[in-house]
């Protein structure tokens, strides 16, 4: 049961990362748009569904939890407000980068999720700083057994993640996933051709941070706690990408398949490291992760410039 329960609890994390690979790689993927800022996103999806749906601390708890609102809302309601307000942060982003060259929107983005973090974790009277938010409802927790409900929670973010892939793949293999393409291999062609190249990459960056606002949400209430040290570049960015570029950038199967093998490494790597070190090492053995992950993206680079699956060369049809 140990065993089967790891495996579950991998399966939803794993599926989790699915839905942020897939909205960098509307972004990145379809459009070139270098969004190095997902974690930002990450935080404000996860952040915004917490405060939609938890009930403002009362009694003596009050006095330790600091909460700037709580609206005690739906889980649902939950989610999609922190898609929304994580597609209104994108939406801001790209007003003030995107009509300039394309490292500025790296370089903006890498701040912005920075300067969400901090903001987070120093502003106490938002989301209770560096301590978090704890206790987030989980959906039709009072109905299933502890046991049971991983089984539960797995097949819920499997559905978003369904409907996120028809959403993307029907958006990507329609005229308006053609100019994408087009603005990513060449913008100025595509502005002959009479293309607003700033509102589709506007619309892009939009849709992708939506995606992952929804990712964040997804996975606060899944860990029914989050904190502002949980959304740092490594594990809620760069990990990403490397799922991304593993599984093939412009290919939404391919960004499932990265998000799932990355996870794998990234999980089950630890069990492995802490039975090959000696304990004179055991502290150390965690950040061992950090150079395997760099390693995998060194080797995927060289072996698989186009990653597992690659970019079709046809997208017309669904």
């Amino acid at each position: 049961m140990g065993i089967l329960n790891f495996l579950i609890s991998f399966a939803v994390m794993a599926t989790i990362y699915s839905i942020f690979a897939i909205g960098l790689n509307v972004q990145w993927g379809y459009t070139g748009l270098l969004n190095f800022g997902i974690a930002g996103f990450f935080a404000v999806g996860a952040y915004t569904s917490a405060l939609f749906t938890l009930k403002m601390p009362t009694g003596a708890i009050a006095g330790y939890i600091k909460q700037a609102f709580g609206l005690n809302m739906p889980f649902l309601i939950g989610v999609l407000a922190g898609g929304i307000v994580s597609a209104i942060i994108g939406l801001i982003v790209g007003a003030l980068t995107l009509r300039l060259k394309e490292g500025y929107l790296a370089i903006a983005t890498i701040g912005i999720a920075e300067t969400i973090r901090l903001f987070f974790n120093n502003e106490a009277w938002l989301a209770n700083g560096p301590q978090g938010l704890v206790g987030l409802p989980q959906p039709l927790h009072n109905i299933v057994p502890p046991s049971f409900y991983n089984y539960i929670y797995l097949l819920i973010v499997a559905v978003f993640l369904v409907i996120i892939y028809i959403a993307a793949e029907k958006g990507i293999r329609s005229p308006w996933g053609r100019v994408l393409r087009a603005i990513r291999e060449d913008e100025v062609m595509a502005a002959a051709d009479g293309k607003n190249v700033v509102a589709f990459k506007m619309q892009s960056l939009v849709f992708g941070a939506f995606i992952m606002g929804i990712g964040g949400a997804l996975y606060a209430h899944f860990s029914a706690a989050i904190q502002p040290g949980v959304f740092e570049p490594l594990f809620g960015t760069f990990i990403i990408w490397t799922m991304l570029t593993l599984g093939g950038t412009g290919n939404n199967k391919g960004a499932i398949i990265g998000a799932w093998i990355v996870w794998a490494v990234w999980s089950w790597s630890t069990l492995l490291i802490n039975k090959v070190v000696p304990p004179s090492f055991a502290t150390r053995a965690p950040f061992i992760r950090y150079v395997l992950i760099g390693l995998l993206l060194v080797v995927i680079i060289v072996r698989y410039p186009k990653g597992i699956l690659g970019e079709e060369k046809q997208v017309s049809k669904f």
